[in-house]
C-alpha cells in the first residue's frame, strides 16, 4: 500500500511550559518530513499574536512548511489582509483560511467597528469564502476547512457541504476535516462532496486521543460524535495512561488503514502540541524519516502534490 502523506497541526503556545511541549514536538516530528505543519489562531482571533510570532519562528528556525490559519472574525479585511500580506514578504504562501467564532454580542453591541465591522460596507469577511475570495486574488495556495457532521452553527450536513462548495468556486485548494471517529460518516460526506462538483482533496483530521475526557469536551463544542464503542474502549483507563496511549494508537491505525483501503492517502494529524501518539500512528502507517531532497520538491508545490487525493 502507497505510503501516505500527512501534516501536522500545532497550537501557540502561551506560557514557556506549553513553549517547550511545542518545540519538543516540533524537533520529534520533523524527521518525518510532513507535507505541511499548521498553527493554529483562536476561533475569535484571540491568538493572533501569538499565532503569528509562532509561524514567524518556525518559519525562520526550521524547513517546515509553516502554514497560518488565518481568521476574518474578530478583524477588519485591511487588518486581515495585511496580515496575509506580511506571511507572504516572509515566503509563507499557504494559508488555512478560517471564518472563525463569532464576536461577543456584547462587543457587536457596541459597534465596535473594529471587532465588528459593518457588512453594509464590506470593512470585513463575514463568511470564509469572501476571505477565499480575496485570497485567491494573490498567489496563494489556500487550505479551509470541512466539516463531516456539519458545523455546530450550520443546519446540517447538506449545508455544509454547500458551504465548502462556496469555498472551492471561490478558490481554495483543499479541504481539512474536523476530526471524526465512524469513518463511515466521513466517506458519505465526501461522497456527498463529490455528487455536489467538489473535487479538491478532502483531507481526514485525525485527533489522537491522549485523554478520554478532554475528547468529549472537545467533541462537544464541535458537535463531533463520539461512538458507543470508543467509550467502551476507554472506560475505566482514567488512571491507566500506559493503556490508554496504547489504545489510542490502535484506534487511529485502525481509522486510518480503513481510510485507505477506500482511497484515502493524505491524513492531517491534531497533534495538541505532544508528538509521542503521533509519531508512533505514523511509524504504523509507514511514515518514516526519509530523504530530505523529497519533502523540498512537494513542500514547493503542495497543489500538484496533493491535487489528486483522495479520489
Amino acid at each position: 500500500m502507497k505510503t501516505p502523506a500527512v501534516s501536522f497541526e500545532f497550537f501557540p503556545p502561551n506560557d514557556e511550559p506549553t513553549a517547550r511541549h511545542l518545540w519538543e514536538a516540533i524537533r520529534r516530528l520533523t524527521p518525518l518530513h510532513p507535507m505541511f505543519v499548521s498553527v493554529t489562531d483562536g476561533a475569535d482571533g484571540s491568538t493572533r499574536a501569538r499565532t503569528r510570532e509562532c509561524v514567524l519562528r518556525m518559519n525562520r528556525e526550521t524547513d517546515l512548511c509553516v502554514v497560518p490559519h488565518l481568521t476574518c472574525i474578530g478583524t477588519s479585511r485591511e487588518q486581515t489582509l495585511t496580515l496575509a500580506n506580511e506571511y507572504a514578504r516572509h515566503g509563507i504562501r499557504h494559508l488555512v483560511a478560517l471564518r472563525g467564532d463569532r464576536p461577543s454580542l456584547i462587543g457587536c453591541a457596541m459597534r465596535d467597528d473594529s471587532l465588528c465591522g459593518d457588512p453594509h460596507r464590506g470593512d470585513f469577511f463575514a463568511h470564509a469564502s469572501d476571505l477565499v475570495a480575496a485570497l485567491a486574488a494573490t498567489d496563494v495556495e489556500i487550505s479551509v476547512a470541512a466539516y463531516p457532521e456539519g458545523h455546530p452553527e450550520s443546519a446540517g450536513v447538506a449545508a455544509d457541504v454547500e458551504n465548502l462548495k462556496r469555498k472551492v468556486d471561490a478558490g481554495a485548494h483543499r479541504a481539512i476535516t474536523q476530526f471524526f471517529f465512524d469513518t463511515d460518516v466521513y466517506l458519505r460526506y465526501r461522497d456527498r462532496c463529490r455528487a455536489a462538483g467538489i473535487t479538491i482533496p478532502i483531507i481526514p483530521g485525525i485527533l489522537p486521543i491522549a485523554r478520554f475526557a478532554q475528547l468529549q469536551r472537545f467533541a462537544e463544542r464541535c458537535g463531533a460524535s463520539l461512538p458507543n464503542w470508543l467509550h467502551e474502549r476507554f472506560a475505566g483507563l482514567d488512571e491507566d495512561p500506559d493503556t490508554r496511549r496504547l489504545i489510542a494508537s490502535n484506534v487511529a491505525i485502525e481509522q486510518i488503514e480503513r481510510l485507505q483501503a477506500h482511497g484515502v492517502d493524505e491524513f492531517h494529524f491534531y497533534t495538541l502540541n505532544r508528538a509521542e501518539l503521533t509519531y508512533a500512528i505514523c511509524h504504523a502507517i509507514g511514515v518514516r524519516p526519509r530523504a530530505k531532497s523529497a519533502v523540498q520538491v512537494a513542500c514547493a508545490s503542495p497543489v500538484s502534490a496533493t491535487i489528486a487525493a483522495n479520489g
